[in-house]
């Protein structure tokens, strides 16, 4: 797509601007909290071979819990918009909390199966807060194609059946989680980690690669692999979970088959960080696969 001036609008009135564009391809939404890194700036470039992409920043309120770091989240709008000149975006949609929600006790969507467990068990009401900001942002902007990072495996997941089960004319695609040259998963989370802090932040992505070494290995019992992860993790400050479940809908399979959710959340330091992979079990071989529709990658 050719580089168009970038745009900034902070109403839905000011998304009219939209209108003009949608003549010319797919609107791409790209949905994020700010605080940019190359893993979002991944997801933009994706966005803008697909259509005209569109990027929402927004530090969303009701999905963080009591105690959780909504008023420390970093809010680095001027750097964002900086980083996002250098690549072909439309606009950048960054609204106000009261542009998104009106008065207390609205409508909140709930999430259907794929929601309980994992970060829907110790974030009760997490994924409640990011589907009604997500179908807020669909109504407003009004996409053709929606792109989220594979990381937040659970969450792609739980937005797909929301997509779904209600009828949402929008294409969803999951994009390859970026990775530090160590292995970490790309967040901005990250920023909250000291230098020790950051080096014991690997066990979370070497819980899951030794898991996919068991795997690869021909282990597909669920109990081991999980207990594998267990013990990597224990030089976190925290364990959330270590989890394998089946995708699409993250059941607990002991016997593992087909496409498969590696998942691990822990507590390093400030930060609470998750990692994920996504593998496709098929003919004795072991592969990265994807989540959310054919996986196109075009």
């Amino acid at each position: 797509m050719e580089r168009a001036e970038l745009e900034l609008w902070h109403t839905r009135k000011d998304l009219k601007n939209l209108d003009s564009l949608r003549s010319k391809g797919p609107i791409v939404l790209v949905p994020t909290m700010g605080a940019l890194h190359q893993g979002h700036l991944s997801l933009v470039e994706r966005a803008s071979e697909l259509g005209t992409a569109v990027v929402t920043i927004f530090v969303n309120p009701t999905q963080f819990g009591p105690n959780e770091d909504f008023d420390s989240y970093p809010r680095t709008l001027d750097r964002d918009l900086e980083l996002l000149k250098d690549y072909p975006v439309a606009g950048v949609f960054a609204p106000e909390v009261s542009e998104i929600y009106g008065a207390p006790q609205g409508v909140m969507v709930q999430p259907g199966h794929r929601g309980m467990g994992l970060c829907g068990g110790s974030r009760p009401d997490h994924f409640s807060g990011v589907l009604t900001v997500v179908a807020k942002l669909f109504g407003l902007v009004q996409p053709d194609i929606a792109i989220f990072g594979r990381k937040d495996a659970q969450q792609c997941l739980v937005i797909g059946q929301m997509v779904e089960d209600l009828k949402m004319n929008i294409e969803l695609i999951d994009a390859p989680t970026l990775r530090e040259s160590d292995g970490l998963a790309m967040s901005s989370r990250n920023r909250y980690l000291s230098n020790e802090q950051r080096q014991q932040a690997l066990c979370l992505s070497q819980a899951l690669n030794k898991a996919k070494d068991l795997l690869v290995k021909g282990c597909c019992q669920r109990k081991e692999i999980v207990g594998t992860m267990e013990e990597i993790l224990q030089t976190a400050d925290a364990l959330d979970y270590a989890e394998v479940r089946q995708v699409p809908n993250l059941e607990i399979e002991e016997t593992l088959t087909g496409k498969i959710l590696l998942a691990v959340a822990a507590k390093v330091g400030p930060a609470r960080l998750i990692d994920n992979l996504v593998l496709e079990l098929k003919n004795n071989q072991v592969a990265d696969s994807y989540l959310l529709g054919t996986g196109r990658k075009s």
